[in-house]
């Protein structure tokens, strides 16, 4: 599976419009909205599973595509690696 990082969603997208998006261009494993975890509001970006192929051709199909006033920037998810851990506030 190829993990795709789709960003600049908009605001009001959930799981299941992230799917729609990516269904044309085959199965959708899964999809995941990052969302802010004290008010549940979307981030703006989120992630998509799929199949080599397909991921590929979403990529190329969607990355800087307009939707509802937002330019998408849709690319392979790169592992961020170890991260320190968040400070609390």
């Amino acid at each position: 599976m190829t993990t795709i990082y789709v960003g600049s969603l908009p605001l009001s997208w959930g799981e299941e419009e992230l799917r729609t998006l990516f269904a044309p261009f085959g199965e959708v494993a899964s999809v995941t909205i990052i969302t802010d975890g004290q008010t549940g509001c979307s981030r703006g970006f989120g992630f998509a599973e799929m199949e080599p192929g397909a991921a590929a051709a979403a990529i190329d199909a969607l990355d800087g595509e307009e939707y509802e006033e937002c330019f998408l920037r849709v690319n392979e998810a790169r592992d961020r690696g170890a991260r320190p851990p968040r400070r609390e506030y």
